[in-house]
């Protein structure tokens, strides 16, 4: 099991990497949401250029906010600062879409995307069609090392869709979904594999598999409902509470799609929602304040121990050693751990000290 961070995308905070370096962390995911972060590139340069070990990349870029061959050559750029650890993290965009009132990117035009990056990162020459009109373009000035792609750059792509899956398995070399149960798991991998052989691809032992969580150690007689453990996941809960009102809105309403661990809260979730100050065309706005960056403080009550317990891996040492251990056994290869802002530091260290050394 690998392990990796994330945070909030703060250009000042280019510092954590380097901590979580010292640390061991192997990986660090910087996300790209443009109205509520900073710059990703940005933030992965100077992160870049202050490390040394530690592979870096974007966790998740967002097609739908930069064409491809931009996205291509903004990481082939870091790329240049840290050559052969740098990844590009993908997705079709939830919360950077989201929190401009958009949809993501469609499966198909995601799929696209992916071909386009794909070609040009590894130096080919690729049909691209930009405002209705289609040309084959190829980056130039290699030699000038403007960018560099002497080492392969691994596309890693968030997906949860069938035809997203698919897509992951024809053009990527990783996939990051995130935390569920192992049958789930299985069941994506084989889209994943079906998409890789539609391709003519295989999925080999190298195929990255991660999962975006946050994890909370505890310590003796600590509970699931004290404060410091609500601190330290509701970021990460509320994340996922805000994603499920608005698949559950978008798709009518349907109970079949609240998860039993959100049940006995729903009807005051909801409520809540439906008395947002703003109108309904702008509520997107409210419903993501704090994004996997703090808690609002109205929503404390939604973090009950059920959504906690399975939205996030808490438990003693032992129990998230365990919990790892079956993910590990179902072909999760890494976990990402994406805390609250406030609390990233002391959570890193945590699961350093007493969960990681355990997979050394």
């Amino acid at each position: 099991m690998k392990f990796g961070i994330m945070f909030d995308t703060h250009i000042d905070k280019w510092e954590l990497v380097r901590y979580a370096e010292e640390l061991g962390y192997d990986t660090a995911w910087v996300p790209d949401s443009q109205m509520i972060w900073s710059d990703c590139y940005a933030t992965l340069a100077l992160a870049a250029f202050n490390t040394r070990r530690i592979r870096i990349g974007t966790g998740v870029a967002i097609p739908g906010t930069r064409i491809a061959p931009v996205t291509a050559h903004s990481i082939a750029s870091i790329a240049q600062l840290a050559p052969g650890r740098v990844f590009l993290g993908i997705g079709t965009g939830h919360t950077a879409m989201r929190v401009m009132g958009q949809e993501p990117m469609p499966p198909r035009e995601f799929r696209e995307y992916l071909r386009v990056v794909r070609a040009l990162l590894e130096g080919k020459e690729v049909e691209y069609t930009y405002a209705g009109k289609t040309r084959q373009i190829k980056f130039l000035h290699r030699d000038r090392y403007f960018i560099n792609l002497d080492q392969p750059i691994p596309i890693y792509v968030a997906a949860n869709g069938p035809q997203a899956l698919r897509a992951t398995g024809a053009y990527g070399d990783g996939w990051i979904t995130l935390t569920g149960g192992a049958e789930g798991f299985r069941r994506s991998m084989q889209a994943v594999e079906a998409g890789a052989k539609e391709a003519g691809r295989t999925i080999g032992p190298d195929f990255l598999t991660s999962c975006l969580t946050t994890a909370c150690v505890l310590r003796p007689g600590e509970k699931l409902s004290d404060e410091r453990v609500i601190n330290e996941t509701g970021s990460q809960v509320a994340c996922a509470l805000h994603f499920t009102w608005e698949i559950w809105k978008q798709r009518g309403e349907k109970d079949e799609l609240i998860p039993r661990f959100f049940a006995n809260i729903w009807d005051d979730y909801v409520k809540r929602v439906k008395n947002f100050s703003l109108p309904e065309t702008a509520r997107f706005r409210q419903i993501h304040e704090g994004h996997c960056t703090f808690l609002q403080p109205e929503e404390r009550r939604f973090m009950t121990p059920e959504a906690i317990a399975n939205v996030c891996i808490v438990g003693t040492p032992e129990e998230v050693i365990h919990r790892l251990r079956a993910l590990e056994q179902a072909g999760i290869k890494e976990v990402a751990l994406l805390p609250p802002a406030d609390y990233q530091r002391k959570v890193f260290r945590d699961v350093a000290e007493m969960v990681m050394p355990a997979f050394r």
